[in-house]
């Protein structure tokens, strides 16, 4: 992740980094899943690893959904920043859920995500913290 992609993870860490108030779209109450890079990889490992997979599609995600309000809270927590968090207006498009249905994959391939989301942050924030610096 780069700190201007625009997905929620690197904008609210890059803020709190810096300082900068959280900006949260909306009321905050909308739900994400957040998967940490190595359950993703060791996924997608699993997923090679079986010769014929019965279905051609598998969802590789969390399947714990937390709000983006419990999220920025989190963010703030893990910085020990002075940041705040700021509402603005909903862009039309923004889904209110986003949970992957991971049953394929728990059931044919054995996988299941295991990194919290505490310490996937942890070591996102970092991985940010250095990629700040330079």
């Amino acid at each position: 992740m780069r700190p201007d992609d625009g997905r929620v993870v690197p904008t609210f860490i890059t803020q709190a980094l810096r300082g900068e108030d959280l900006t949260i779209y909306g009321d905050g109450d909308q739900t994400r899943s957040f998967c940490y890079v190595d359950d993703l990889i060791e996924g997608l490992v699993s997923l090679m690893r079986v010769e014929n997979p019965e279905h051609d599609v598998y969802n590789i995600g969390k399947e714990n959904e937390r709000t983006v309000k419990e999220l920025a809270q989190e963010v703030l927590n893990l910085t020990n920043t002075e940041s705040d968090i700021v509402y603005e207006p909903l862009p039309e498009d923004d889904p209110s859920r986003r949970k992957p249905d991971i049953t394929r994959a728990k059931n044919d391939l054995g996988w299941t995500a295991n990194v919290s989301l505490e310490t996937g942050l942890t070591e996102t924030i970092r991985h940010f913290e250095k990629e700040l610096e330079t």
